[in-house]
């Protein structure tokens, strides 16, 4: 695949594991397997390309494990590997949206 597929199918798989765990009663016995799909993904991705989506991909996993926090636990293996792609402080809930980062505006980096 290109980097562009790429970029996508990983963006894809995060958010829908996102959305699967978002609070509520879940089967967690699917979680091992997408996860490690979710963690290859990002890994398969050269370092340029998530530079770029980095801090969005810290929301929406961050998200994801704060969801997945009081059903497994920290020292689970599927919080750890995810916590593996997470390079900042985690959001404060699965419902914190709060963008972090910088944007690019007319030429200029801004820090959000």
């Amino acid at each position: 695949m290109g980097t562009y597929r790429d970029v996508y199918d990983f963006a894809a798989k995060a958010g829908a594991l996102e959305g699967y765990v978002y609070p509520k009663e879940m089967k967690t016995s699917y979680l091992p397997v997408w996860v490690d799909h979710v963690v290859q993904g990002y890994r398969m991705l050269p370092e340029e390309a998530r530079s770029e989506f980095q801090d969005l991909a810290n929301g929406t996993i961050g998200r994801a494990i704060q969801s997945l926090l009081p059903v497994l636990g920290e020292g689970h293996e599927v919080i750890k590997k995810l916590r593996s792609v997470v390079t900042d402080a985690l959001p404060s809930s699965p419902d914190d949206f709060t963008r972090k980062g910088k944007i690019s505006h007319g030429g200029k980096d801004v820090s959000l």
